[in-house]
């Protein structure tokens, strides 16, 4: 039961939310599936590879790597632990901070990626841009602000909490 506090949200809007979630994760099934029958790895290993590919020297501390992929570091740990039995990843002490650990793309993982990236690819062309037209710019901004939103109010909520310690 709704609490009188809670924000009022009509019946369309609601649906418009449930729809993005369906999507959203229809899509992610598909381009796992996909992934699974060409006998590639998870779609959660790209994410990691990738994040890694982007990063300045292609290594982040591990904490960075579960935050670019949205994982808990202890989740996280267990992915790289995987995906460094198969040496696409390995980790590398850190110099200047001996409790942390970076994790550094392989040059095997920089050719699985290259190898995961036309199923992945194919996934978002045939499903995911025809819904937006020649222009999904307007839909890329409009997911940008509630990330940034959401990012803001979770910060603010860090901060109440830090200030009432």
């Amino acid at each position: 039961m709704a609490s009188s506090t809670s924000p009022q949200i009509k019946d369309e809007q609601l649906r418009a939310w449930q729809a993005f979630l369906r999507a959203h994760s229809a899509m992610l099934r598909r381009i796992g599936r996909d992934l699974d029958e060409a006998g590639l790895p998870p779609l959660s290993w790209y994410d990691v590879l990738a994040a890694l590919r982007d990063a300045e020297d292609q290594r982040l501390r591990q904490f960075e790597v579960a935050e670019r992929v949205l994982l808990s570091t202890s989740g996280l740990s267990r992915l790289v632990d995987r995906i460094e039995r198969k040496g696409l990843v390995r980790r590398v002490s850190c110099p200047t901070d001996r409790r942390s650990l970076y994790v550094e793309l392989t040059d095997e993982g920089a050719a699985m990626l290259e190898r995961m990236w036309p199923v992945y690819a194919r996934g978002i062309a045939e499903d995911f841009l025809p819904a937006f037209g020649a222009n999904p710019d307007e839909i890329r901004k409009a997911l940008e602000t509630i990330a940034e939103g959401c990012k803001a109010a979770g910060a603010a909520l860090g901060d109440r909490a830090a200030a009432g310690r």
